[in-house]
């Protein structure tokens, strides 16, 4: 139920988003999903891929400094009212949530968001009681 993420600090200058996505594409590691979240001085990258200590050790041995965090993906319904729902079963389960970013996966009025909590067990616990999906790593990632 939980997938693990790729998270890696960039200097906000030209070219340093380039670096991390070269590294990748030149090792044959595809980019699933991201969410690019900038400060000032420096931004975070974070990455779904299919295999992620393949590209968190080719990161690593470019130079990159990677952190890896558990994130949940859960199915919303595409209309309007389907985050709401969501965040609503977030509340009353008193989670908090720290970030999310959202995912086109395929599946006809449906889509598909990442999020991070504090707690991920309790989260997942929330969500299904709540008749939320939360998407399996084994349905989502290739191979």
């Amino acid at each position: 139920m939980k997938f693990k993420q790729l998270s890696l600090f960039l200097e906000n200058k030209p070219a340093h988003l380039k670096h991390p996505c070269e590294v990748l594409a030149k090792a044959g590691i595809n980019i699933l999903t991201l969410c690019l979240a900038d400060a000032e001085q420096f931004g975070i990258l974070r990455l779904i891929v299919a295999d992620w200590e393949e590209a968190k050790a080719t990161l690593e041995s470019a130079g990159c400094v990677v952190r890896v965090d558990e994130v949940i993906a859960l199915e919303v319904l595409d209309k309007p009212g389907g985050l709401a729902n969501v965040l609503n079963v977030i509340e009353q389960g008193g989670h908090n949530l720290e970030y999310m970013y959202a995912f086109t996966f395929g599946r006809v009025g449906r889509a598909v968001l990442f999020m991070r909590f504090e707690d991920t067990d309790g989260a997942i616990a929330t969500l299904q009681a709540g008749d939320i999906n939360v998407v399996d790593p084994v349905e989502f990632l290739p191979g």
